[in-house]
């Protein structure tokens, strides 16, 4: 017997999602999420992405760029907008 998906602290989640999540496509296709809370945590990665970026100064993204187009591209999967 496989085990099921494990569960996710949505709080702790919404404020760091690369702490339970590697890629944005996992958000999106967590079984146990709503849309409503997939939106929110892909929303909020993305503000860190780009709260990184200009921490790190432009040219030094450090390929945060990369990651910040695969979390929009996850929330136009759901329907919401980047």
């Amino acid at each position: 017997m496989t085990p099921g998906p494990v569960q996710i602290d949505i709080e702790a989640a919404l404020v760091d999602p690369r702490a339970f999540f590697a890629q944005p496509q996992e958000v999106v296709v967590h079984p146990q999420l709503s849309r409503e809370v997939k939106l929110k945590v892909l929303r909020q990665w993305k503000l860190n992405a780009l709260n990184l970026a200009v921490a790190e100064g432009e040219g030094m993204g450090g390929g945060e760029e990369s990651m910040l187009g695969r979390v929009e591209a996850a929330i136009r999967a759901l329907g919401g907008s980047a």
